[in-house]
């Protein structure tokens, strides 16, 4: 049976997520081939060098990523010597997370790369298609759905 009135690509949940992927692969490249990272290390890189010294919960907050995946990105970037953790002296439960010299200069690099990647991105659009998409995709992003049925 075949529902003529779906069209599934033209689905938002469908088309956000083909733009995600596609928007996003070539820049994946550049972080695998260059640091070996996976996305969530990248993700875990890119807070502490915006944001500096944060903990694995406030890095999950910022960045709405599980807890697995951000213990295993620190354990990896902390092989790497990207990351050094250091434990509260008033809380022994909180690990703060803190940027190593070589964690800051591949910081630098990748942000530099993501900076041109973007501009070429979305290049073929105008400034205000730009300003639009960009306010357009943080307002879906913040729009809670939890119950719908």
């Amino acid at each position: 049976m075949t529902d003529e009135n779906f069209d599934l690509t033209h689905f938002l949940p469908y088309l956000l997520n083909q733009a995600a992927e596609a928007s996003s692969l070539a820049f994946q490249q550049i972080y695998k081939e260059r640091y070996g990272m996976l996305r969530a290390e990248w993700r875990v890189l890119f807070h502490l060098g915006l944001y500096g010294q944060l903990t694995a919960s406030e890095i999950g907050l910022r960045a709405n990523m599980h807890k697995t995946k951000i213990s295993r990105a620190v354990q990896k970037l902390t092989e790497r010597r990207f990351v050094t953790r250091a434990r509260d002296a008033g809380d022994r439960r909180l690990e703060h997370l803190a940027l190593t010299p070589p964690g800051q200069a591949a910081y630098e690099d990748l942000h530099s790369v993501a900076q041109r990647y973007d501009a070429a991105l979305t290049e073929d659009l105008s400034a205000a298609e730009r300003e639009a998409l960009r306010k357009l995709l943080v307002k879906l992003s913040k729009t809670p759905l939890a119950g719908f049925t």
